[in-house]
């Protein structure tokens, strides 16, 4: 940040301000994803029974909030700079140390998003696609600063630095976006397609139905509830049985830690036409219809033959 703002007082250029800006934005973000990262690590208590890791989602929605604020201040500043212009100064000076900065946060995004993923960390991840775009914000102030050194052409400044506030604001909606859907409890439907076909993979002939399926994250954690269709004579020991085979295959499946809850219901004579149990010794009619778990059926809260 001290680098980017040494070089716009150097230039007095706003496209190079842009990204001063946006160095402050970085800075306050990463103070408090800091500390929602540490947040997010203790462990669960009485206030907090699902632990405390959507603490990540404020964090991306303040870090989000905060570039669309730098963003559309960049564009009222230019707006003005372009209606009343002054020349800049020490160009190439200038690219060279946003180059030079550029490269560094380039290299931290990456790390950053290594480990983001590896941790499943979403603040780790959203602070790591945020250096990477300021990293192409510099590579573009450079190629920009480039012609205006050449082209000696003023008006550039400031339409170039409107342009990359309009990718820096972009870049604060989706943050912003993304956060809100997290709050929101909205559903990851990739993950909810990769949870189902663990599921349909690694069926089990006692899996009579599941249905009301239901996966929201916290933090690093996933949580799941569904519901469960047994044989109604398996005692309470086959049935704890069966749903621990459920969680340790979902465990294993899928990269998140989760934590489920499944409520099982006893079959009835209506599931006797798609249910796989061998042997079954209450069956009222034969197997007739093979029913494939989807995320449209699955996440239904009905058994399938209603």
């Amino acid at each position: 940040m001290v680098a980017k703002f040494t070089a716009y007082f150097l230039t007095g250029s706003n496209f190079i301000l842009t990204d001063a800006a946006e160095s402050i934005v970085n800075v306050v973000a990463s103070a408090f994803a800091f500390y929602s990262i540490y947040l997010a690590a203790q462990p669960k208590d009485v206030n907090h029974p699902y632990g405390h890791g959507k603490v990540e989602f404020f964090s991306v929605f303040v870090e989000g909030i905060l570039i669309l604020i730098a963003g559309i201040i960049i564009i009222i500043k230019s707006v003005y700079g372009l209606l009343n212009p002054h020349p800049v100064h020490e160009v190439m000076l200038g690219a060279a140390i946003i180059g030079a900065t550029g490269i560094v946060n380039g290299l931290l995004g990456w790390y950053l998003i290594r480990k983001g993923r590896a941790l499943d960390s979403m603040t780790l991840d959203a602070d790591g696609h945020h250096l990477i775009t300021d990293m192409v914000t510099s590579a573009g102030l450079v190629v920009g600063l480039t012609l205006i050194y050449f082209t000696n052409i003023i008006v550039l400044d400031n339409t170039l630095s409107i342009l990359v506030a309009i990718y820096i604001v972009y870049t604060g909606y989706k943050l912003t976006r993304r956060s809100v859907a997290g709050l929101m409890d909205e559903a990851d439907l990739k993950m909810v397609e990769d949870i189902v076909k663990v599921l349909n993979d690694q069926r089990d002939e006692a899996w009579i139905d599941i249905h009301n399926l239901r996966a929201q994250k916290y933090g690093h954690e996933l949580h799941i509830d569904c519901h469960l269709t047994l044989p109604n004579y398996f005692d309470l020991n086959r049935v704890h049985q069966e749903v621990k085979e459920v969680d340790e295959l979902i465990n294993n499946g899928v990269s998140s830690k989760t934590e489920l809850f499944i409520h099982t219901d006893p079959c009835l004579p209506e599931c006797c036409h798609y249910c796989n149990m061998p042997n079954c010794p209450i069956r009222s009619e034969a197997k007739t219809k093979n029913i494939e778990w989807t995320m449209d059926n699955v996440t239904r809260n009905k058994k399938h033959f209603e």
